[in-house]
């Protein structure tokens, strides 16, 4: 299995930095991160995955897990000091980024930390009012801009070959001037020149990540990233979704083994039945009311301030319309069944990924017939909360999955890209750069 990790210092059950022991007063500063970080590298995960917001609102609003309080390219480069081998993702915007910007800074983290750099490319769905403009773009036209934004940013980083330096002191040449080239773009939304001034990464270039599900998104995803990050809480659905990602990637003449899809999980593990659910009712005690009937309502864009606890959602308040995430089909759907109360717990513990309580041998039996099912190539742990929840997956489950032959004990390779099986093809190289020779 590939297994990362999302950094969220409240813990990704939304009110869990309530819970006594929490270090809830480290949240933004070094400290807190570089103690998670090094402790995904002792237990061997892939990678670390930090996501990115442009806006505070949720600190406001009490959405905790949703606000980065890590900007992504500061704390990759600080946590590159202080971990040897496991992989960095970071998050990084089409929408309010420049191309050269980004492939630049990308790539002199991956060269200094030795090829273990990841960029998860979103499109942004929010943050405007930060930037400048009046109204978030239409999502068709973020989508047409995101796929020239990693086609630009491709180019810049393929604009050095591998053996550039030279390093000649007789003749006073450091690079062969041959072997870097421009790129001469000039497109919709772009006009970039090139090239870099950032020699080439060990692993070619950061590996990438994508995580929309929508048909945009999915069409983004399957040309260009390495690793799928889903929203996929039915093991139906995930074997569903798995096969069309395959079938896109190939079809797109990508090796589709070489292309991990990760939906999100957060394990909650105990060493008993009993420790694990009392864990897991803990953990929804925590809930705030207020800000829990909030999110779930912004989260499905409208009010709820009317319903009781202990009420269902009327299905009329639900009316289907183009803007909607797939997350928001999920609730409608547990709506059904659901109470108010019931429905805010599941989006205050999961958002709509796989919830899994139990010990350590039924939470890695599950994500093991999920993976022999291919449903996924791996997961994505969401930790419930921070630091106990996490170093229960770190302490009793990743040694579960070891024993059982579904994980690696020892990194092995030189790069991420090495580590996780995702190495590029000399054909990738060569399509990139056939498409401005």
């Amino acid at each position: 299995m590939a297994l990362t990790m999302f950094m969220v210092g409240f813990g990704f059950h939304n009110d869990a930095w309530r819970r006594a022991g929490s270090r809830a007063e480290e949240i933004g500063e070094l400290s807190l991160i570089r103690d998670m970080a090094c402790s995904a590298e002792r237990a061997r995960l892939d990678a670390i995955f930090f996501a990115d917001s442009y806006g505070a609102k949720g600190l406001r609003d009490g959405s905790y897990r949703g606000t980065s309080v890590y900007e992504p390219i500061s704390v990759m480069g600080v946590l590159s000091g202080h971990t040897d081998k496991i992989g960095m993702i970071g998050t990084q915007s089409t929408s309010w980024n420049e191309p050269y910007t980004v492939a630049r800074q990308l790539a002199s983290l991956d060269v200094l930390t030795g090829g273990r750099i990841g960029w998860n490319i979103v499109t942004s769905t929010r943050g405007n009012e930060n930037v400048g403009r009046e109204e978030m773009p239409l999502p068709e036209l973020r989508y047409r801009r995101a796929m020239e934004f990693v086609d630009v940013v491709q180019k810049l980083w393929d604009t050095w070959d591998s053996d550039a330096v030279i390093a000649d002191r007789a003749s006073g040449r450091w690079v062969d001037e041959a072997k870097i080239r421009e790129i001469n773009h000039r497109g919709e939304f772009f006009g970039v020149e090139g090239p870099l001034s950032i020699r080439r990464s060990p692993q070619e270039w950061p590996v990438l990540v994508q995580a929309g599900q929508s048909a945009d998104g999915i069409e983004l995803g399957s040309t260009y990233a390495d690793i799928i990050y889903a929203v996929q809480p039915d093991r139906a659905g995930a074997i569903e979704f798995y096969s069309m990602y395959k079938e896109k990637v190939r079809a797109k003449g990508r090796d589709p083994e070489k292309v991990k899809v990760l939906p999100g999980i957060m394990p909650v593990v105990g060493e008993t039945e009993a420790d694990a659910e009392e864990l897991s009712n803990a953990l929804a005690d925590c809930i705030v009311e207020e800000s829990g009937r909030a999110m779930l309502g912004r989260m499905l864009e409208f009010d709820l301030s009317d319903l009781e606890l202990n009420e269902k959602i009327p299905s009329e308040r639900f009316v289907d319309g183009p803007q909607h995430v797939k997350r928001w089909y999920l609730f409608r759907d547990m709506a059904q069944d659901m109470t108010l109360r019931e429905l805010m717990v599941h989006a205050s513990r999961s958002l709509g990924h796989r919830f899994v309580v139990g010990t350590p041998a039924q939470v890695a039996e599950s994500m093991i017939d999920w993976f022999d099912a291919r449903a996924c190539d791996g997961y994505n742990f969401n930790p419930p909360s921070i630091p106990e929840g996490m170093e229960n997956m770190f302490g009793l489950l990743i040694p579960e999955l070891q024993n059982r032959g579904y994980f690696r004990d020892e990194y092995v390779g030189d790069t991420f890209r090495e580590r996780s099986g995702l190495m590029i093809a000399d054909t990738d190289v060569t399509n990139v750069r056939r498409r401005y020779v």
